[in-house]
């Protein structure tokens, strides 16, 4: 029998997924803000900034398993305080230290919310509406990434940069109060006792992994605040591997990837995280370095890709392209029309905005279709009593895509961008300081079309990139289904 209060759930469910998500690019627009009030330097910045994704990404999987293991309603209300309490301190802050702090204790909690809303979705929705569900709970995912920088645009132009997280509250509040009224509790049988080592090594691991790949841009592939983290990183999820396979109750049973199903799945969610948080990367600055919008009028000018995202997923299109296509053939359409929107966006980009309108549309309609699928192969590789699991598999494979994403397509960026510097700016690292080192307009001109060419080239690689790995998806998908009974 059906929950009667299923799609109430879910409107709370994503209320709050959409401040967790958008508290990832919200604070981007407020760094002149927080450099002034706070005497920020860059390091401080950056720490201010990765605090919430790092500790993010390194609790996505304990928190997954946690939720499975002591109840993802319990787990949800616990991710709310969490969240609610990080937000409270964040916005009173009086120094980056406490802000760097608070950032991440939104970050505990915002893993929490990420695995137990999806893993709540999964429980309270049958097969046959559960595509729909997840479909909507993803587009809130694209419509809160999208809309941090004009949301927080529109808040610092009337407010000081505490509003940023202190408008979190109501959400909370609210989110609290009707998860206790409405959301039934769940959890898997006979879970066991905790994998506290598990959970120390995964988190530590996850976290140094994505701290690498995050200096990427900055540093490079083999500077030591790349390599170290890296290889620490590497050895402590090697750990985590071997003491999984050993324990008797593992937060993670490995298993999983002899899935065909399952990897094909995850290897749709790292690609397709990987092509589109690197390709917007690129276009935001495209937009603004190249064309000079503000970082709101940038935010605006990228709407109609979340916008798409948002209107064929809450209509039901995607679902039923989802039911019609079959989940392999719907996360290779759907990706195949996102590279084909990443194609758009690198050619004709420079033509003006309504060349690169259609190109925001087809991107946004390809994520609309695979995404839900991708997603819905995950969670139906793996017993539904291990939803938290699989949720955390998604959510983390998801974050090291993004990672990946903006550092490998930065750095195609980067090695493009200074192979094609004038004389003149020769070695500078950085559009501004090519700018700065030009002597004369005709130089600016080159350093700037330098600049653009390296964009264009890293947004081709990013389609690749994205049509390579749907085809690959589709292809294990395809395979696991023929070799599953009844298909």
């Amino acid at each position: 029998m059906r929950l009667p209060t299923r799609w109430p759930i879910l409107g709370v469910i994503c209320l709050a997924q959409f401040a967790v998500v958008l508290d990832n690019t919200v604070l981007n627009v407020a760094i002149p803000s927080l450099t002034r009030d706070l005497d920020a330097t860059t390091a401080d910045v950056q720490w201010i900034v990765n605090a919430y994704s790092l500790v993010q990404a390194g609790l996505l999987l304990a928190a997954g398993s946690a939720a499975d293991r002591y109840g993802r309603k319990r787990l949800l209300l616990v991710g709310l305080a969490v969240f609610g309490a990080g937000s409270l301190a964040a916005g009173l802050a009086q120094s980056t230290g406490q802000l760097t702090a608070a950032r991440a204790g939104m970050g505990v909690g915002g893993a929490l919310l990420l695995t137990t809303t999806l893993a709540v979705v999964v429980q309270i929705f049958d097969a046959g509406e559960r595509p729909r569900a997840i479909g909507v709970w993803g587009a809130v995912n694209a419509l809160g990434f999208a809309a941090g920088p004009p949301i927080g645009g529109l808040l610092l132009a009337h407010f000081w940069w505490g509003a940023l997280f202190l408008v979190n509250l109501p959400v909370v509040l609210l989110g609290f109060v009707a998860v206790r009224l409405l959301v039934p509790e769940s959890k898997a049988p006979g879970a066991g006792p905790p994998d506290l080592l598990g959970v120390l090594l995964s988190t530590l691991g996850m976290a140094a992994v994505v701290l690498a790949i995050t200096a990427v841009p900055e540093h490079g592939w083999d500077a030591g605040r790349v390599l170290l983290p890296a290889a620490g990183g590497v050895l402590l999820l090697g750990s985590f591997a071997c003491w999984e396979h050993r324990v008797p109750h593992p937060m993670l049973d490995l298993h999983f990837f002899r899935n065909r199903r399952f990897v094909g799945a995850v290897v749709g969610v790292v690609l397709i995280t990987f092509g589109s948080a690197g390709v917007l990367f690129l276009l935001t600055q495209q937009l603004q370095f190249v064309r000079g919008y503000s970082p709101l009028a940038a935010g605006l000018h990228l709407a109609p890709f979340a916008l798409t995202v948002v209107v064929l997923n809450f209509a039901g299109v995607s679902a039923r392209v989802l039911r019609r296509l079959g989940q392999p053939l719907a996360i290779a359409f759907g990706m195949g029309l996102l590279a084909g929107g990443f194609v758009i966006v690198a050619l004709l980009a420079s033509g003006g905005y309504g060349l690169l309108l259609p190109g925001l549309v087809l991107m946004g309609a390809g994520c609309a279709f695979a995404n839900p699928a991708i997603v819905e192969a995950v969670m139906s590789a793996i017993p539904q009593d291990k939803a938290g699991a699989g949720a955390g598999i998604d959510g983390t494979m998801a974050e090291v895509g993004n990672s990946l994403g903006v550092a490998v397509l930065g750095a195609v960026l980067n090695a493009r961008f200074t192979a094609l510097l004038p004389a003149a700016a020769a070695g500078a690292a950085s559009l501004p300081a090519a700018r700065a080192a030009a002597p004369t307009a005709w130089d600016r001109t080159a350093v700037t079309d330098a600049f653009a060419a390296g964009i264009t080239t890293s947004q081709l690689v990013g389609a690749a990139a994205v049509l390579a790995g749907g085809c690959l998806a589709a292809l294990l998908l395809r395979r696991a289904e023929r070799r599953e009974p009844g298909t």
